[in-house]
């Protein structure tokens, strides 16, 4: 019986992560009453949109390879590890079954909290429970016990959940929504937000003058057009790297026209992932509502319903090459950022911190910099193993290869290397630093939700 589990399961993984999510996501959509055909929909939406990123990853890693290696070579930066952006981590965790049992507490957490009136959020952006997962399987990977990753990890959510009930009226107060508005926002990458506010703070007693020369983003982005988007990034990413790598005319050219191509596949593709869900998401929330007539609800999705801000995407567009240049000097850091180079995981706390003010987001988002590169050279280990035992090692990349990624909760990665490692070693200077560490962070998450909670009544 055993033998014959075993097979099943190694047959399961072998699927890979489109084949995986496939029937996954077909069969949940079935158990919460979705019909036949929109459940087989969502299924190969999800197995296209993987698919689609994965070979999107591909392209561009078989494109920069050669003149990131040549770049490392003659060059003295020792920037060797190759951001290929939030994709690989999606991919990698959908690929996992960890990531399913993670939805399932997170689900359950949620829950919980909403019954016991302690959050009024109701996330149904299930996909991007994949940002959660990678916080649980960073701490699997480095403590290898499951009851410290669960807790690890319904402690987290919980933080994100409560975190999204507290910055709804910013939300409201950014987007133009009425009172009786209940989308929000639950995405991880907000957890950022109470350092964001602590750095507001300082802002407001030393140099609030900034204030003053403050500008119309919405005006700035309509002047610089084309030259602002996302093809041209990436054209700036990819003749960069090629001069650095001193590649040919010929060469520069198709890092140029490839680099500006993926990026704008990165956000197009992504789009995809959001409809695969959309079934599902509708009917847990459909049961929710019912079973919880008569309180307030929130409704938890993506960070895109900022998109539409100015401000949002003039600071985005700033914020790319001081990270280039901060990588370039940044001590510690061995990233090259490429596929994270758009900081959309650090924008949107920019902004509801700052209320749209753009030198407050720019200042700020600049001093945060380097928490998303360290991060990122943190993981790198990991994400390389994990992808190498799932088979989704990138194509074109040599075996030896470290890649990463500049993703969101960076402070939560970091906190969870350091607590995993603290209880695998139990070495006591360690479990120290981890301890004070745990009582810091809680700490910061206190006094943020309370001051958050002032600064909202005052503008009411």
């Amino acid at each position: 019986m055993i033998n014959l589990i075993n097979s099943v399961f190694e047959w399961f993984i072998g699927l890979g992560g489109p084949g995986i999510m496939f029937v996954v996501i077909t069969l949940l959509c079935l158990i919460f009453g979705v019909s036949v055909s929109k459940s087989l929909e969502s299924g190969i939406r999800m197995a296209i949109a993987l698919t689609g990123m994965t070979a999107a990853i591909s392209l561009l890693t078989n494109t920069l390879g050669p003149a990131l290696n040549s770049f490392v070579k003659s060059s003295g930066v020792d920037l060797s590890i190759t951001d290929l952006g939030w994709a690989p981590l999606a991919v990698i965790t959908w690929g996992s079954l960890y990531t399913l049992y993670f939805a399932f507490i997170c689900s359950v957490t949620n829950l919980a909290l909403l019954f016991l009136n302690k959050t009024k959020t109701l996330n149904v952006d299930l996909f991007n429970i994949w940002n959660i997962s990678v916080l649980g399987l960073l701490m699997q990977y480095y403590s290898n016990n499951i009851v410290l990753t669960s807790i690890f990890v319904i402690g987290i959510y919980s933080l994100t959940l409560k975190n999204s009930d507290v910055l709804k009226p910013s939300i409201n107060y950014i987007l133009n929504y009425n009172k009786d508005n209940v989308t929000t926002t639950a995405h991880p990458s907000l957890l950022i937000a109470p350092f964001v506010l602590i750095l507001d703070k300082l802002i407001d007693k030393f140099i609030p003058i900034i204030d003053k020369f403050d500008f119309n983003a919405e005006t700035l982005n309509e002047k610089i057009g084309f030259w602002g988007s996302k093809f041209a990034i990436g054209i700036y990413l990819g003749t960069f790297i090629g001069l650095l790598g001193q590649q040919p005319i010929k060469e520069i050219l198709t890092l140029a026209f490839t680099t500006g191509v993926v990026l704008e596949l990165f956000t197009f593709i992504g789009g995809w992932f959001g409809p695969a869900i959309e079934p599902l998401s509708k009917k847990i929330s459909n049961i929710m509502e019912t079973r919880l007539k008569g309180r307030k609800l929130y409704i938890g999705i993506d960070w895109p319903i900022l998109a539409s801000s100015a401000e949002l995407w003039a600071v985005i567009n700033i914020l790319a090459p001081i990270l280039l240049l901060i990588a370039m000097i940044l001590p510690g850091n061995k990233v090259l950022p490429l596929g994270g180079i758009l900081l959309t995981i650090l924008a949107p706390a920019l902004l509801l911190i700052t209320k749209g003010k753009v030198i407050r987001m720019t200042i700020i988002g600049t001093i945060l910099l380097p928490l998303f590169l360290w991060a990122a050279t943190l993981i790198s280990k990991f994400l390389t193993e994990t992808s190498k035992k799932i088979g989704e090692f990138p194509d074109g990349l040599s075996k030896n290869q470290l890649f990463s990624s500049v993703d969101s909760d960076p402070v939560e990665k970091m906190l969870g290397i350091l607590i995993g490692k603290a209880w695998n070693t139990m070495d006591i200077s360690l479990i120290i630093f981890a301890t004070i560490s745990i009582v810091i962070y809680v700490t910061i998450f206190i006094w943020y939700f309370k001051t958050m909670k002032k600064r909202d009544e005052v503008s009411n």
